[in-house]
């Protein structure tokens, strides 16, 4: 475990499936009756909203990519989303997607580091080195070690073969971590 100590200005980034939301196992959340929050994310987005400068979901969604799903129905969920944590006392500052198939090699498709400049480019006050990034797959993970952020591993039990040198800290559920800070 790696010694990291929040600040007034450390900005917190989040991904979506299977960190905020459960993920749907060999396919895409699609509509908002697809979307369903893992238990505790409400609660702790709510801790968030008080210790984080940003806070900001960076996700790929390649079902749009391929046709599965479109931008509007991305845009809908999100709004949902955002709507629910606000309404539990939270925020996200923005979301961040990359609709790219993985096979294009996009620049802003994680484990690329687009998105992270998407969101120092939206808020210049943002220091990739005083960041957070919370994931749970390699493909977080090496994102926020390209970007020099602490890096936070979501143990839901989906991803079989982590790379633990790119792990800082790991916690079963997002509301684990967040308990973790107050």
């Amino acid at each position: 475990m790696v010694n990291f100590e929040l600040t007034d200005n450390t900005s917190l980034f989040l991904d979506r499936d299977g960190v905020i939301n459960v993920r749907k196992m060999g396919g895409y959340v699609q509509s908002y009756d697809e979307f369903h929050f893992i238990e505790g994310v409400k609660e702790a987005m709510k801790i968030f909203h008080n210790k984080f400068a940003h806070i900001f979901i960076v996700t790929n969604q390649q079902g749009i990519g391929k046709g599965l799903m479109t931008e509007e129905a991305f845009e809908t969920i999100s709004q949902k989303m955002i709507t629910e944590i606000e309404e539990a006392g939270g925020r996200i500052d923005k979301i961040y997607h990359c609709s790219d198939i993985k096979e294009k090699s996009s620049p802003n498709r994680k484990p690329n580091v687009g998105m992270a400049f998407m969101a120092a480019k939206d808020f210049p006050q943002v220091v990739f080195s005083d960041s957070v990034m919370v994931g749970d797959s390699n493909t977080d993970l090496i994102f926020g070690k390209r970007c020099g952020m602490h890096t936070i591993f979501i143990d839901n039990h989906t991803e079989t073969d982590m790379n633990k040198e790119l792990i800082d800290e790991v916690f079963d559920s997002l509301f684990d971590y967040a308990k973790s800070l107050k």
